[in-house]
């Protein structure tokens, strides 16, 4: 079967396990591969008919858009809300994945240029802190290399190793906690994988014991998770609680925000079924299915999305749709750790759209947002004040 073909099964939630972990494995293998099956899946997300695309020849195609990607890197182009071409054409796949970066603008403004103070504020980068189960914490970071009995990191992600485990009693846990101004890959013993937003902290088992639930704990922040299916696991179900809740999982990938400093907890599935468990609520979730659950009330509310763009931040981007200038600075300050204050409040609701790329630095970053909508800010030292 073709490269293509599986892509697009992957898309419509038609692949076996067996197909899913040759898909998974060739998506990872380099970031050209991760670029097109984002592209595909930004199709789907306008409603596009993707069976027009089972023609192309994937290494032409690849072979264009990696020359194409290296001349033409804007971190800025025009919003369009729908592309010019066919998407049957390889030419319009080009182009697509070329200008794959941009924000809305409401208009054609003045930028006000900022006052640039003692400015110390850089991106985030792959960076943890794994806390073992006899309480020694080890950093992970970029060019440290760390191995145990049960795990490895290159500084950039942390993998269990996969063994048939012997364990009968309980299991013993570790911790991995992602600062302000990172992120970080783990997989887990059972390979399960999971990719960890800024300011979030997972606790998780180094073996699950066969046969019996498998369970992990996200203690605040975001985690997106590809569940190993229990069909692999001896029927074994996967559960991911965190505050108020419970998801109950098969075998699947979904996102899940949840930060001590938001009002609610969002949880968004991507493929497969999954069920929330939420005091003596059951509540079965079907892909692009958003659930919000709100702390104060306990009440939850369920809408579709598109949860492409709920979980792009695992693969370098930024996405807003109709965001509130508060909340999109909620996340850039975490991913830049940095301190963001509205002198300004009538700012905070205004919104905006778009997808922008996490390696650009914050002042690309503002300076976008400033050319769209003139806001005046100013850096000082780690904060952003937003004027």
């Amino acid at each position: 079967m073709e490269k293509l073909e599986l892509l697009l099964k992957k898309i419509h939630h038609q692949l076996s396990d067996e197909e899913r972990i040759l898909v998974d494995k060739w998506i990872e293998k380099n970031d050209k591969n991760k670029l097109f099956f984002e592209m595909l899946k930004g199709l789907k997300g306008k409603g596009e008919d993707l069976k027009t695309l089972s023609e192309v020849d994937i290494n032409k195609t690849w072979e264009s858009v990696l020359n194409r990607h290296q001349e033409m890197t804007p971190p800025v182009i025009p919003f369009y809300k729908k592309p010019i071409f066919r998407y049957g054409i390889a030419a319009s796949i080009l182009i697509l994945i070329s200008l794959g970066y941009f924000l809305k603008p409401e208009k054609n403004t003045v930028s006000t240029p900022p006052e640039i103070v003692n400015h110390q504020i850089s991106k985030g980068t792959n960076k943890a802190t794994l806390t073992l189960e006899n309480g020694t914490v080890v950093a992970l970071e970029k060019g440290k290399l760390f191995t145990s009995d049960q795990a490895k990191s290159d500084g950039e992600k942390l993998i269990y190793q996969n063994k048939t485990s012997t364990i009968t009693t309980a299991p013993v846990y570790n911790y991995l906690t992602i600062p302000r101004g990172g992120e970080f890959y783990l997989e887990l013993e059972d390979q399960t994988k999971v990719w960890l937003n800024s300011a979030s902290k997972l606790k998780y088992p180094v073996d699950f014991i066969p046969g019996q639930a498998r369970k992990v704990e996200l203690l605040y922040g975001e985690a997106y998770f590809e569940v190993s299916p229990s069909s692999a696991h001896e029927g074994a179900k996967f559960y991911v609680s965190s505050a108020l809740q419970e998801i109950e999982v098969v075998g699947t990938a979904f996102n899940l925000k949840a930060y001590e400093d938001e009002d609610a907890i969002y949880t968004t599935l991507e493929e497969g079924v999954i069920t929330l468990h939420i005091g003596d609520q059951n509540l079965t979730l079907s892909p692009m299915d958003q659930a919000i659950l709100n702390k104060k009330s306990s009440t939850v509310e369920v809408k579709t999305v598109d949860a492409y763009d709920v979980s792009s931040w695992r693969n370098g981007v930024f996405s807003f749709k109709d965001m509130p200038l508060k909340n999109i600075m909620t996340v850039l300050s975490r991913w830049y750790d940095t301190d963001v204050i509205f002198e300004n409040k009538s700012l905070e609701p205004l919104k905006f759209n778009g997808v922008l790329r996490k390696n650009q630095s914050i002042e690309e970053i503002l300076s976008t947002i400033n050319n769209l909508k003139t806001i005046a800010y100013e850096f000082d030292y780690k904060k952003v004040i937003i004027k």
